[in-house]
């Protein structure tokens, strides 16, 4: 597709941004169905991190390429990925994030290997009530 298309989606940044504002994208992104650039944006904050967040956006940006690949239908990939996000995010979860991503991951792990391979939505965060 052009770039100058109006159906264009622009490429997600590449240097880090801010934690909030990595999130921020990150979820919009996941929202339009965009898992893959979702974890570009959560990967440039994984490498930038300071060394205590580091495991913390790694598993970030796993749990949305283990989405990318129950998008793309890749059911074992998925899966696999999922659990492996979900072993890398800490215990306590800051930013406002989700404290049940880790279960959410393996949940939807575990339904993938009961063959249900459909895309979940991913929630970074809790929904505002």
């Amino acid at each position: 597709m052009p770039l100058d298309s109006p159906d264009a989606v622009p490429d997600p940044p590449e240097q880090a941004l801010p934690p909030h504002d990595a999130l921020d994208l990150a979820q919009s992104l996941l929202d339009e169905g965009r898992a893959f650039a979702a974890h570009e944006v959560l990967e440039a904050s994984w490498k930038a991190a300071p060394a205590g967040e580091r495991a913390l956006w790694q598993g970030l940006a796993q749990l949305c390429v283990g989405v990318t690949h129950l998008q793309r239908g890749n059911a074992v990939g998925g899966a696999r990925l999922l659990r492996r996000g979900a072993a890398s995010l800490p215990a306590a979860l800051p930013y406002g994030l989700d404290a049940g991503l880790a279960a959410w991951a393996v949940g939807v792990a575990d339904r993938v290997d009961a063959g249900d391979a459909s895309a979940p939505v991913l929630r970074l965060r809790p929904p505002l009530s």
